[in-house]
């Protein structure tokens, strides 16, 4: 077979054997970024050209060479989003939620989008997880964004990452900092690499991102923004550092880090792993205090941090932690002829409108058949349904794991099978963490 076309080189499908574990990682996330008052926020996937021109930077190789750009049919610039802090916070200006009680919590789950070569977990296209905080200036904000993904590791099991940690100070701080690097680096000039030296006259900042390992080298000598920093971005900075202590978060200062996008300021961290090679920034972020003035609102503070999925997932294979399938089968109903199919259909119907997974054939399958489907699908239970079975209104359910067959009526069927699979559980033979409903449902369906 020849197929017509392949996905799109740096885009992968997510087949059924990974998208329940997909589900209950974005569930997960959601579910304790709530727990820190975050609430989920939704955006377009493309915005504005402008909107990252400004709010990403210029000077950053997202926006210069990494953004997918087009112009629509109205000849309007238009790019698919490369990260999601600037599109969260068009829509926190847009809809006037600066007029809210503050601070306001934002999170989100986003496809992204980014022109790179493709290699071990970096994609062109990739999902995100990021929490925005608008609102407040005090480092308790910081040491409890970093407090949330701390978190999220510790829930999912997550060990060997290293929390580092740096300032990068107020735009005050930096105009003296950017002389001295720049003073520095010029005396490189013939060594550093053709976008290092674009970097030097714009943004010298940027150099110390930079992926070459000879600028790296360079960049190791450099002078650190550290002792650059004013009293007011020093005490915020040794504040966030106590609350982490309070908390019993362990970190590491590294002064190397900038982030690579221009909207940073203060604090910047990154929570980083060694079992994933070269790519091992699971989760980054930082302050942007000045990026909602940048597109046209009113001063006001805020951080945040975005956190790849995709990596995620790879540090969790690399140390063997493994997340949940999609439930299987609870029951398969296997009908032996034409008329046991419509009282398979029924019974399988009521089933699911009690919260079980039933399924049935809808193929036209032999019993043989049948039976090796509902193997193959990991059904729980099975059960036959034959003219003795319609005539007797009752038939056998199996129990496929322990071999124990009880008869079932079909009258109020979907109660009697639910009765079944908790006495089984009491019992051992069963297992009730095993069933697509909780036990409240359980109860809640039983009179």
């Amino acid at each position: 077979m020849a197929l017509l076309t392949k996905a799109v080189k740096g885009t992968q499908d997510m087949l059924p054997g990974e998208t329940g574990k997909q589900r209950f990682l974005e569930n997960t996330l959601f579910e304790i970024a709530a727990s820190f008052g975050f609430k989920e926020i939704r955006t377009p996937v493309f915005e504005h050209t402008e909107l990252f021109q400004r709010g990403v930077g210029e000077t950053t190789d997202v926006v210069q060479k990494e953004m997918y750009t087009f112009d629509d049919k109205g000849g309007r610039s238009i790019t698919l989003r490369p990260e999601g802090t600037a599109g969260a916070v068009r829509s926190f200006l847009e809809h006037g939620l600066f007029n809210e009680a503050l601070p306001q919590k934002l999170c989100y789950i986003l496809n992204c989008y980014r022109y790179e070569k493709p290699q071990a977990g970096r994609w062109r296209e990739f999902q995100q997880f990021g929490v925005e905080m608008f609102g407040s200036a005090a480092p308790s904000a910081d040491a409890e964004v970093i407090s949330a993904a701390n978190e999220i590791f510790g829930f999912l099991g997550v060990e060997n990452l290293e929390l580092r940690l740096n300032s990068i100070g107020c735009p005050e701080c930096r105009k003296n900092y950017h002389a001295a690097l720049k003073e520095y680096f010029e005396g490189y000039r013939d060594r550093l690499c053709g976008t290092c030296l674009e970097r030097l006259d714009k943004n010298p900042m940027r150099i110390l991102d930079c992926k070459s390992p000879v600028c790296k080298e360079i960049a190791a000598g450099a002078p650190v923004i550290l002792d650059y920093l004013c009293d007011d971005c020093k005490n915020h900075f040794e504040g966030v550092q106590k609350y982490l202590t309070a908390m019993g978060i362990e970190f590491k200062i590294d002064p190397q880090i900038v982030r690579g996008l221009d909207y940073y300021t203060r604090t910047v961290f990154e929570f980083v792993s060694t079992a994933i090679g070269s790519q091992g920034t699971v989760c980054g972020g930082g302050r942007y205090d000045g990026l909602v003035e940048e597109l046209g609102g009113p001063k006001t503070p805020a951080l945040g941090f975005g956190m790849g999925t995709g990596r995620l997932k790879m540090v969790m294979q690399a140390q063997g932690l493994e997340l949940p399938e999609d439930s299987k089968c609870d029951i398969y109903i296997a009908p032996m002829d034409g008329d046991a199919s419509y009282k398979a259909m029924a019974l399988a119907s009521d089933l699911r409108s009690s919260g079980i997974h039933a399924e049935t054939d809808v193929v036209g399958r032999s019993l043989k058949a049948q039976m090796k489907y509902a193997d193959k699908i990991g059904a729980k239970y099975t059960m036959v349904i034959g003219s003795d079975e319609l005539a007797e209104n009752k038939a056998k359910v199996k129990n496929m794991a322990s071999g124990v067959s009880t008869e079932l009526s079909f009258e109020n069927f979907e109660d009697n099978f639910l009765r079944l699979t908790i006495n089984e559980a009491a019992s051992g033979l069963g297992d009730d963490s095993d069933l697509n409903i909780s036990l409240t449902d359980l109860f809640g369906n039983i009179n």
